[in-house]
């Protein structure tokens, strides 16, 4: 569904420039047409002087990331799962994410419930199970069970090339958007050292070929500056976290084309809430290494010159604190660049020239904002702050109670 709408009286951030603009933003079929035109339309919204702002961009998502147990995550019910993963998408478009990328999760029926609008959400492009290695992150077998285990709904567990080219194939048969892999061990995987690189460098490039040749990519969950590098080099584009990366891991990804996916609100999270959430001791000890060095990863990352986008991967309860990671990078990049990192540059990472931004022919997903977060990030982080969230045209939720006339 699209629709046409007209923005007066706004203070508009296109998603790259530092300067906002004053105009008025004519929207027709859900498409930006002109921006600073004379008003009409068939409904019209008086800014009042607020910022308009491309919708939001998280792209490390998890609607199936529904508790902090990831092996109930991947067995429990799909209906219970999903349906609980429908209230979580409709809590994101309300923050003003207008499009998530889901890295371990998601599947087709998810995905035209909400094309359909059968549920309300952002844009949704998933990979489906994030396939690892036995024994890799996505296991979730501790050393101690004697458990069969092939995958559930957020992991599959795939070894050797030519099964993960079949899987892969799949995969884009059934809708997939981008392929996930798991590269390096994590902080919920029971017996993975976060350290040690993951899959082969033969599994790896056989994956990017089969992404390559759909006109798609790979999105690699890495740490170690030994696991980035081994990803990027075996054709990987997209890094999650990268946490414990080194300036010549940084370097490797500037060199590549690649860009980094950080996810620092999910670390402060578990670090204040995990242990009441349950997540378990070795959990917590892993999650504590990481978030120490997160922040400085986002700075190599920045002085090498990769692109840098916005992710959250907050799992269970604590999905409520997906804005406040907004603050976390900002003290980092400063205003500017984090909010191109959750519009343009988040837009560029999932190959829609089309989204995050606000210029003639752009989707219309726009965030209208009660203040300038270039100078204050709490007006977008905040989330009691009055926002207007508006997807393809239509106004999707609007706490700011704006005059419009139909």
């Amino acid at each position: 569904m699209t629709g046409n709408l007209t923005i007066t009286n706004a203070l508009v951030f296109d998603g790259t420039s530092p300067d906002l603009v004053e105009g008025t933003i004519e929207v027709r079929d859900g498409s930006i047409a002109t921006i600073g035109g004379a008003s009409s339309g068939e409904r019209v919204v008086d800014a009042g002087g607020r910022v308009v702002m491309p919708g939001l961009i998280d792209a490390h998502f998890h609607a199936y990331g529904i508790t902090l147990n990831g092996f109930f995550n991947d067995h429990a019910p799909l209906s219970y799962v999903a349906l609980v993963g429908a209230t979580r998408v409709r809590a994101a478009l309300r923050r003003g994410f207008t499009t998530v990328r889901d890295v371990a999760g998601g599947d087709k029926g998810f995905a035209m419930a909400l094309d359909k609008q059968v549920i309300e959400g952002p844009r949704y492009l998933y990979t489906g199970p994030a396939l690892s290695q036995t024994g890799g992150h996505g296991d979730p077998r501790s050393d101690e069970m004697e458990l069969d285990f092939c995958g559930g709904h957020s992991n599959q567990i795939v070894d050797g090339v030519a099964d993960l080219r079949r899987v892969v194939r799949d995969r884009f048969r059934t809708g997939a958007h981008a392929i996930k892999i798991m590269a390096s061990g994590g902080v919920i995987s029971p017996v993975d050292p976060l350290e040690i690189p993951q899959y082969s460098a033969d599994e790896i490039q056989a994956v990017a070929d089969e992404a390559a040749r759909r006109g798609s990519y790979v999105a690699a969950h890495a740490y170690s500056a030994e696991a980035v590098q081994h990803a990027v080099a075996n054709g990987v584009r997209s890094i999650e976290h990268g946490n414990l990366m080194d300036a010549d891991a940084a370097r490797a990804m500037a060199a590549t084309g690649s860009t980094l996916v950080p996810t620092l609100i999910a670390y402060d999270a578990m670090r204040r809430r995990g242990a009441e959430l349950g997540l378990p001791e070795t959990a917590q000890h892993k999650n504590k290494e990481v978030f120490a060095s997160g922040q400085r990863a986002i700075e190599l990352a920045r002085d090498a010159g990769v692109r840098i986008a916005y992710g959250s991967d907050l799992l269970g309860g604590l999905e409520e604190e997906q804005l406040n990671g907004l603050r976390l990078q900002a003290e980092i990049l400063g205003n500017l660049e984090t909010l191109k990192s959750a519009t343009s540059v988040g837009a560029g990472l999932i190959g829609r020239s089309d989204l995050g931004g606000v210029s003639e022919n752009a989707v219309a997903d726009l965030l209208i904002l009660d203040g300038n977060p270039l100078d204050d990030i709490d007006v977008l982080v905040d989330a009691d702050r009055p926002r207007t969230v508006v997807q393809a045209g239509h106004v999707v939720f609007d706490s700011l109670e704006l005059e419009g006339t139909e």
